[in-house]
């Protein structure tokens, strides 16, 4: 039987309210995955399971300051679902982070997971704080302390961390020592995204730009444009963006625009990227003064006219407001939920091919698996071997969502939604209820 929207609890179903620019990425991520629902004709059971995450864990992380005085944070950790191994997703530092947020994105890390055929459930944390603001000790010591409070919660088998927004290799490799102190023996495969000293992986940094890469190959092909031939504008030039434009550089595109926070920058003619990331490295991670192209704002990179749009930075850039004037061809969401649920529909009509975030900034957590495969065994490929795994396994996650697409006569993301949660929800299934 098909779940009943009336019988399910207020609390997992809500009507269409009014229409906002500013969506809840939780409401975002149900908006989509009521639509999947729907379409696989869930039961009720398996919809309200489904819906709500395993376990949402906030904690209190008090921490002596460099002045002496005591700070207290906050530090969350969401479970959405384990059903297919122990859940795995990123921390991530900010200030204005919400446990609404966090759930959306542990829920995507699910769905990320069973899109990409990882066998991992999902998860996703972070501590409320402005990394800015901190010292080097203060820094680690906050990263310290929350560890030492989900000690019961991480683990090899049952959660593994990994970097996200305003988190890097260091803070992995500061919640990888605790964990281990702790269990007296060295436990390399608590976290992922680690140095490679420590047993991190090689190609792990550039994992998420390269599987993006791969998949805008994948569409480009799709549409019979020919990469060399290709235009693309690029949202964000962090880790994502600015290995997506080098790659895409090196391919022969023309990227004709890139932007960080100090705004976007563009170049009809094509911008020299390896310029631009030189030019960035020296000036403190940022594009501000760069030369080699005209200032322009980042919501007007967004509706430039080019062939291919890669948001790479926050979520929520496109929506009902800007919607209609976006105008490439292909949108490949290097970000988590940079498109809102309202925005798809005007996407989609407008024809644009949309390779959603669960399927195109997968790279990275498939890369974290073969980071956690490679520390189980003692074991370690040559990044050769970690690039080509991940392109075959990106390109095999493209070539499936699109079959599932044709199939139903959906969009992409509607594809890569309906894939997802039938794999999980027939894993269940099998599982069953214990209780």
């Amino acid at each position: 039987m098909p779940y009943n929207k009336d019988a399910v609890q207020n609390q997992y179903y809500k009507e269409p309210g009014p229409k906002l620019d500013k969506e809840s990425p939780f409401e975002s991520m149900m908006e989509r995955f009521r639509f999947a629902a729907d379409l696989l004709e869930l039961d009720d059971g398996t919809f309200k399971t489904l819906a709500q995450p395993v376990r949402q864990i906030s904690v209190s992380i008090p921490v002596v300051m460099d002045d002496g005085s005591i700070e207290v944070f906050e530090g969350i950790r969401v479970i959405h679902d384990n059903s297919l191994g122990p859940s795995k997703g990123g921390i991530r530092y900010a200030p204005d982070v919400t446990m609404d947020e966090v759930k959306a994105l542990a829920s995507w890390m699910t769905w990320k997971c069973a899109v990409v055929n990882v066998p991992f459930g999902g998860a996703k944390g972070a501590v409320r704080c402005n990394p800015r603001q901190l010292s080097v000790r203060e820094l680690e010591n906050v990263t310290r302390r929350y560890t030492a409070e989900l000690l019961d919660v991480f683990g090899p088998d049952q959660d593994i961390p990994a970097p996200d927004m305003n988190t890097n290799e260091q803070v992995m490799g500061w919640i990888m020592d605790t964990y281990s102190m702790h269990a007296r023996k060295a436990q390399t495969a608590v976290v992922t995204g680690k140095p490679l000293l420590l047993g991190g992986s090689k190609g792990r940094k550039e994992a998420t730009g390269r599987g993006a890469v791969t998949l805008v190959l994948a569409a480009l092909n799709k549409i019979g444009i020919m990469p060399g031939k290709a235009t693309i504008a690029i949202q964000g030039f962090g880790n994502v963006g600015s290995v997506s434009a080098k790659l895409m550089y090196e391919q022969g595109a023309r990227v004709i625009a890139i932007s960080d926070v100090s705004g976007g920058y563009y170049n009809k003619q094509g911008i020299d990227i390896s310029k631009a990331i030189e030019y960035r490295d020296k000036n403190n991670g940022s594009l501000e003064g760069f030369d080699g192209a005209d200032k322009i704002s980042n919501s007007e990179l967004l509706e430039l006219d080019c062939d291919v749009l890669i948001p790479a930075a926050k979520e929520d850039q496109i929506n009902r407001k800007n919607a209609e004037n976006i105008k490439a061809k292909i949108i490949v969401e290097g970000a988590n939920g940079p498109i809102t649920a309202n925005a798809d529909s005007i996407l989609d009509d407008k024809g644009i091919l949309i390779v959603p975030d669960i399927l195109a900034n997968a790279g990275g957590v498939t890369v974290s698996y073969f980071e956690w495969v490679q520390d189980r065994q003692g074991y370690f490929w040559t990044e050769e071997r970690v690039n080509r795994r991940l392109n075959r396994m990106m390109k095999d996650a493209f070539d499936l969502i699109y079959k599932e697409k044709d199939r139903y006569n959906i969009t992409l993301r509607q594809a890569a939604y309906v894939y997802a949660i039938n794999k999980v929800a027939r894993v269940l299934k099998m599982r069953g209820v214990y209780g």
